[in-house]
């Protein structure tokens, strides 16, 4: 699988927090020897500049011989909070640095379960937001909805939380509760409520052959198990002998790369472009369709997406948009397309660092746009309490029109 890149997982995830993704690998780091002067000389690096490390040595100095707190830290400890220092200077909300508690928290996740209360959390405009829930989760029941903002936790503001700080307040042992107050656009009264934890078991998709003859693949997120069970559902779609077909990826946060690669080729012939991994603008990586085996007649598709689309979900709506495989239908997604890799610093923490920005086949970028729908139908609160989906029936509607 392409994740598998050089023993450093690509993850496109959307919020990274409670359905986390990833690989590490063992490694010593060393301090550099040029920082015991004081000056790192960059030379070798991929710069010229020189950059004076003496107000660090100051600082670590000063609060060696003089801070008096009542909980002492130690060294390593102090040192994992420079990194996670720098990893912050770089203002991007999805470069983190993992320490070695919760590098061992993200690596329990890929076992596709944990406890926690089953949403995904993302940041817009310096505000934390649910991205989506997860499927049949507290969350869920107790009536989260995606793009809601996240407005305390507990007792704990959340203004200027970073998103692994708020994960570490949600998550916690099955059975425990946490209180969360949300804002929903369009109101003005925040709404506290009260979840009790869960184990969250991570599912993949569902699939419903509806009376009217539509297919429906309802994929929830792009995990290790997204291509294997994306196959079983195309061979079940297959042996209907229906030409209609919706996939929903509403509130899906994301997964893998390989995971939305392999999907998409279900529907595109080999080599057309599927996404464009861009560099600085400049250095730039195609990945293209693998022609995988597909129904010989057109299909009349529509892949349903809200404000909870994100990611990996955006790059397979974005390639079967541009390339007039399948209409979208719901509301404008949520603009995640930055690439995030896992880096291993020590055998016990890892550097989870934003390198690439993704793009769709026609080069627009999916973080600064998200992707508009064909047909633009929102889903308002109060459709959700009435059990209505005004965007399945938009989604429906248009395909047996054709």
């Amino acid at each position: 699988m392409r994740y598998w890149d050089a023993m450093k997982p690509r993850i496109i995830i959307g919020s990274l927090v409670l359905l986390g993704l990833g690989f590490f690998v063992g490694r010593q780091s060393v301090l550099p020897s040029q920082l015991v002067s004081g000056v790192y000389n960059t030379e070798n690096a991929s710069t010229t500049e020189n950059v004076d490390f003496q107000p660090f040595w100051d600082a670590w100095n000063t609060i060696n011989e003089r801070y008096e707190g009542t909980d002492p830290v130690d060294a390593q400890t102090k040192v994992w909070g420079a990194i996670q220092g720098l990893a912050d200077s770089l203002g991007d909300p999805y470069t983190v640095f993992l320490p070695p508690e919760d590098n061992e928290a993200f690596g329990e996740l890929i076992g596709g379960s944990f406890g926690g209360v089953g949403m995904e959390i993302g940041k817009e405009d310096d505000v934390l937001v649910v991205m989506a829930p997860l499927k049949g989760t507290p969350a869920e029941r107790a009536g989260v909805r995606a793009g809601d903002m996240i407005i305390e936790i507990g007792t704990t503001t959340t203004n200027g939380l970073s998103v692994d700080e708020a994960v570490d307040l949600i998550r916690g042992e099955p059975g425990t509760s946490v209180d969360i107050t949300f804002l929903r656009e369009g109101e003005t009264e925040p709404r506290e409520l009260t979840i009790v934890r869960e184990k969250i078991i991570v599912p993949t998709l569902d699939t419903e052959l509806r009376a009217d003859g539509i297919f429906v693949i309802s994929l929830y997120n792009f995990d290790a198990h997204a291509t294997a069970d994306f196959r079983k559902a195309i061979k079940e779609f297959s042996a209907t002998k229906s030409d209609k077909l919706i996939i929903d990826v509403r509130g899906n946060p994301g997964g893998y790369l390989d995971a939305a690669v392999s999907i998409a080729s279900y529907f595109l012939p080999e080599g057309e472009v599927i996404v464009r991994e861009s560099v600085d603008g400049t250095e730039e990586t195609v990945y293209r369709s693998k022609g995988y085996a597909r129904t010989t007649k057109p299909l009349k598709m529509v892949v349903l997406v809200d404000g909870g689309s994100a990611s990996a979900s955006e790059i397979l709506a974005g390639a079967l948009q541009e390339n007039k495989i399948a209409k979208l239908v719901g509301s404008q997604t949520f603009g995640k397309g930055s690439v995030q890799e896992l880096i291993p610093i020590t055998g016990e923490t890892s550097l989870k660092l934003t390198i690439a920005q993704w793009l769709t086949p026609g080069g627009t970028s999916i973080s600064k746009e998200g992707l508009t729908p064909d047909i633009v139908v929102e889903r308002t609160t109060e459709d959700f309490e009435a059990d209505k989906d005004p965007q399945l029936d938009a989604a429906v509607a248009d395909i047996l029109a054709r």
